[in-house]
């Protein structure tokens, strides 16, 4: 069983938890996933590792609530413990050989972001970190990519911090202001991953998105997280989640993505109704 050591609130919809799960963490890399079941008859969620300690036996991980097995999750406490939490899943994010990088994420996305930006700043790579979010309210981990980015732009769409606009503005600025970079590494909603990938193409930029796809097992087997990538077929756990962003069909992507919209919503009312039964 995997014990919760610290959770932390970050806004009003997205909490850290920090677990206790020292065989993860000691092979852990950034870019990595791991799945978690809430209870034993839970589903089984990926969630992208956003931080780990070797020494501590530590993982992190940021949930934003948005479906049944988010709400149940948040509502765990420090001492209480996961049926399971399986990884680390997929390839790591490579990273040798930048001497120059743009990270650019938005939203949750900056929870998988930061451990790239983190680890760049480490290895010595110059790192300019654009995150994006729609307003000032939902902003998170502000102060860990200050310190992890030679230069960090905050943008918001509705202008409430930081700079008004998307992150493909606060990107498009820093390269006209003549900063090459020998890569952007780009995590966030598959919308903004298309724009920002539209953008950096017309540059000639190389470009990493990481495709967080629905997923069951993990392993390739369901072929849930299956896109297609330079017109072939890829499975974003096994193959992924890291891929050439100028070669991803995010149309499809994000069709796919909306398939179990729908029922979500439904689990997402049943697990709301439940929880105020409880509370009565």
């Amino acid at each position: 069983m995997y014990e919760i050591l610290k959770r932390e609130e970050l806004n009003s919809s997205s909490t850290r938890f920090r677990f206790y799960a020292p065989y993860v963490a000691g092979k852990a890399q950034p870019g990595q996933f791991v799945i978690l079941r809430v209870d034993e008859n839970g589903e089984r969620v990926p969630f992208t590792i956003a931080g780990y300690d070797r020494e501590a036996g530590t993982v992190d991980v940021i949930v934003q609530i948005v479906g049944a097995t988010t709400m149940k999750l948040n509502r765990l406490r420090e001492g209480d413990r996961l049926a399971s939490l399986t990884g680390p899943l997929g390839n790591p994010t490579r990273l040798d050989g930048l001497s120059k990088a743009a990270v650019v994420g938005g939203g949750l996305g900056c929870a998988i972001a930061l451990p790239i930006a983190q680890e760049l700043h480490r290895r010595g790579c110059c790192v300019h970190s654009v995150v994006g979010f729609r307003t000032k309210d939902l902003i998170i981990l502000e102060k860990e990519f200050a310190e992890a980015s030679d230069l960090l732009t905050v943008m918001t769409d509705d202008g409430s911090s930081g700079r008004g606009g998307l992150v493909t503005a606060g990107l498009e600025e820093l390269i006209l202001a003549g900063n090459t970079y020998d890569e952007v590494i780009c995590i966030g909603p598959p919308l903004m991953m298309k724009f920002v990938c539209l953008l950096t193409k017309k540059y000639g930029i190389k470009t990493t998105v990481s495709m967080n796809s629905i997923m069951v097992d993990g392993t390739g087997m369901c072929g849930c997280c299956r896109l297609t990538v330079g017109g072939e077929t890829k499975f974003a756990c096994v193959d992924g989640p890291d891929f050439d962003g100028h070669l991803v069909d995010f149309d499809e992507a994000i069709s796919r993505g909306n398939i179990y919209g729908e029922f979500e919503r439904h689990a997402y009312d049943e697990a709301c109704n439940l929880l105020k039964k409880e509370v009565e």
